[in-house]
């Protein structure tokens, strides 16, 4: 059991440790609020994560890649509400300062940061098809009952990655330079505007082609 457990927890912190989407913004979420919430907006984080990775891991994306339509319809939508979370943070990115009424101005932000991420991952339908091919592949190796141990030490893994960033960049912010915050929400809305782009580019190539 535990042998299970720790491999998939190697497995979970190879996936989750690279600089993307979600990292970024567990990192804006620590900048901009003050620990308490920047935990609550963390758990939101990896749940979304959480329930990304078993959905993949169970083999969903396997339907996904079977109905063009669903998937299309997943990623127009989801283009178009990235595009509009990427204009809000970038228009709010010039008032990002640390400062004591720094929770307060950043908070409809972060909101839009949580939906982002939710976003990122589940309005990516190739995403989910990937990681049913490493996952399932994974999958096919164990039994019924070591998979259970394994996925649940995938978890554990993105719980401590998710958590372990944001006490982390909590306790370091206020060492950081004040326009940090304004770089990284000016980064953080280009991501999500050129990602929002490419969804309905590829929505308009599926349906051209």
């Amino acid at each position: 059991m535990l042998i299970e457990v720790f491999k998939g927890m190697l497995i979970g912190f190879a996936v989750i440790s690279p600089i993307g989407m979600q990292n970024l913004y567990v990192f804006n979420s620590a900048l901009s609020n003050r620990l308490r919430r920047a935990l609550v907006y963390a758990f939101f984080l990896w749940f979304s994560d959480a329930t990304f990775e078993i959905v993949a891991f169970y083999g969903m994306g396997t339907l996904i890649s079977t109905n063009s339509i669903f998937k299309i319809t997943v990623m127009f939508i989801g283009g178009i509400l990235l595009i509009y979370i990427a204009w809000g943070i970038l228009r709010g990115a010039q008032q990002a300062r640390f400062t004591p009424d720094l929770e307060r101005q950043q908070s409809q932000t972060v909101l839009n940061v949580i939906l982002s991420s939710i976003l990122l991952v589940w309005a990516n339908p190739q995403a989910l098809i990937d990681g049913s091919l490493m996952l399932g592949a994974l999958k096919g190796t164990l039994s019924n009952l070591s998979s259970v141990y394994f996925i649940i030490g995938v978890l554990i893994a993105t719980f401590i990655w998710f958590y372990g960033i944001t006490i982390l960049i909590s306790f370091l912010k206020e060492k950081l330079p004040k326009k940090f915050l304004l770089w990284v929400n000016i980064l953080s809305g280009l991501i999500v505007l050129v990602y929002g782009i490419y969804l309905l580019i590829q929505v308009v190539v599926f349906l051209f082609s």
